[in-house]
């Protein structure tokens, strides 16, 4: 069974953040240039929400707000579900499922070590089912040949 880890090894460790008291426009900016759609906000190091191309687009644009004079904080998703290094690729699969979330971060010992996308889920659920097929066709072809 594959685990978080495994898909932080392929994809890396590397987290994207602002804080809670940058301007929303700078997250969007951010986003934009590193090509991710949310990015953990981080207040002295601890993870204290995350930004969302659609907290921008349901809470920004919208009402009606300036995402130059917005602050993080007054958009971001406090309410932060999480992932373990340990955790199991199904169960995040399950839990942005239910939670009708994108991105997980992943936490070490309270310290965010990655973050994963449900692109990343799919991808790696995609190409194990590719491998499990060629290992299929492989035994098929062994059986028909002996």
């Amino acid at each position: 069974m594959a685990t978080v880890e495994t898909l932080l090894k392929h994809k890396g460790h590397e987290v994207w953040h602002i804080g809670p008291d940058d301007s929303v426009l700078d997250a969007i900016r951010l986003m934009d240039e590193k090509g991710v759609g949310a990015l953990a906000v981080l207040h002295e190091g601890a993870l204290v929400g995350i930004i969302s191309e659609r907290d921008y687009a349901r809470k920004v644009i919208l009402r009606g707000r300036s995402s130059k004079d917005t602050p993080v904080r007054d958009i971001m998703t406090r309410k932060v579900f999480h992932v373990l290094a340990d955790e199991s690729v199904e169960n995040c699969m399950l839990t942005m499922t239910r939670q009708h979330i994108r991105h997980l971060p992943v936490l070490e010992s309270g310290r965010l070590i990655g973050m994963i996308s449900m692109g990343d889920v799919v991808r790696h659920i995609i190409a194990s089912q590719q491998d499990q097929i060629k290992h299929l066709e492989h035994c098929l072809i062994w059986e028909e040949t002996y």
